[in-house]
């Protein structure tokens, strides 16, 4: 074997978790999880199902994955935000909500919301899981983008807790009609125009809220 093709097989070697947990989110969305076998899995991954179990020895495990490749990572990009921007909160918390918006609730990920509440009952690993690893990192991190307002005064002093969930939950419920009813609505004038004001409308409300200074509408 030449030095080339052995690179290449390393290389080939160490993106299969991620492409194995691709797949696996992939039949999560489609199937549900209890639906979902490993065999499937590795299927749609182009491997053998003994080279799946070389990776992953359960569904649990490639879950734990999805997250882990998919999720995770994100949290390091928003946090930065906090401090780049911790002289302009209001630009903050609008950039950390677009920012989970483009690249969990409008992907693939943004499917695991679905997933969690339909099979949370039947799998409590896995949601605890979740929760631990993503929620309760995601709702810290808007507190924090919250707090940073409030402090230097230009958002009104709240209770943080529930304002984050205030805040989060509209894109989270969209989210979840987007991985979920939206399939049957597709044609819908109402659905294809959704997408064009409903993040003016979202922050408006919200600003609106918590801004100190209210906006001064223009002068017609």
């Amino acid at each position: 074997m030449t030095e080339i093709e052995s690179t290449r097989r390393r290389r080939r070697k160490e993106a299969r978790p991620a492409e194995l947990a691709a797949a696996a989110l992939s039949l999560f969305i489609e199937k549900g999880f209890a639906a979902t076998r490993l065999d499937e899995v590795a299927a749609r991954a182009g491997v053998s199902k003994g080279t799946l179990y070389l990776y992953f020895d359960s569904k649990e495990a490639l879950f734990k994955a999805v997250i882990e490749e998919g999720v995770v990572p994100l949290f390091e990009e928003f946090e930065a935000k906090l401090e780049t921007l911790e002289n302009d909160p209001e630009r903050l918390l609008r950039e950390i909500l677009l920012g989970w918006w483009a690249k969990v609730g409008s992907t693939d990920l943004g499917g695991i919301g679905k997933l969690i509440i339909s099979e949370a009952g039947n799998f409590p690993e896995v949601a605890r899981y979740h929760h631990d690893a993503v929620i309760v990192r995601w709702m810290a991190l808007l507190n924090r983008a919250i707090g940073i307002g409030v402090d230097k005064g230009v958002f009104r002093p709240m209770d943080v807790a529930p304002l984050s969930q205030l805040i989060f939950f509209p894109l989270l419920m969209l989210s979840i009609w987007k991985n979920s009813m939206a399939s049957s609505t597709v044609g819908c004038d109402g659905v294809r125009q959704m997408s064009d004001s409903y993040f003016d409308t979202y922050f408006d409300m919200i600003f609106r809220g918590l801004l100190v200074a209210p906006r001064q509408e223009p002068h017609k």
